[in-house]
């Protein structure tokens, strides 16, 4: 079960939302709109998803890495290197 089965929903409903987002700004360079405006709908979509992530990453943390944690060995240090890895992808992006 993942971490996030319990939220899958609430999940679901802010990717759409960000979906939305995106397509507002295809229709914004379809009707040439300012640029500073698209800009700033592109800032607005950015942190949406990088909010997304994190509420994620909080979850997985929570459940898949302390579960794992509990049970000791190899499998807590995979998991605990594969968390720290998707935490630098994200700080690099």
């Amino acid at each position: 079960m993942a971490g996030y089965t319990g939220t899958r929903q609430d999940h679901l409903r802010r990717l759409r939302r960000i979906e939305g987002q995106a397509r507002g700004l295809q229709r914004m360079v379809e009707d040439d709109k300012y640029c500073i405006d698209i800009l700033t709908q592109v800032s607005a979509t950015t942190s949406a998803l990088q909010s997304f992530a994190l509420s994620l990453l909080e979850e997985h943390l929570a459940h898949c890495v302390a579960e794992a944690t509990l049970k000791g060995g190899p499998e807590a240090d995979a998991k605990v290197k594969e968390a720290a890895e998707a935490i630098a992808r994200l700080v690099r992006s």
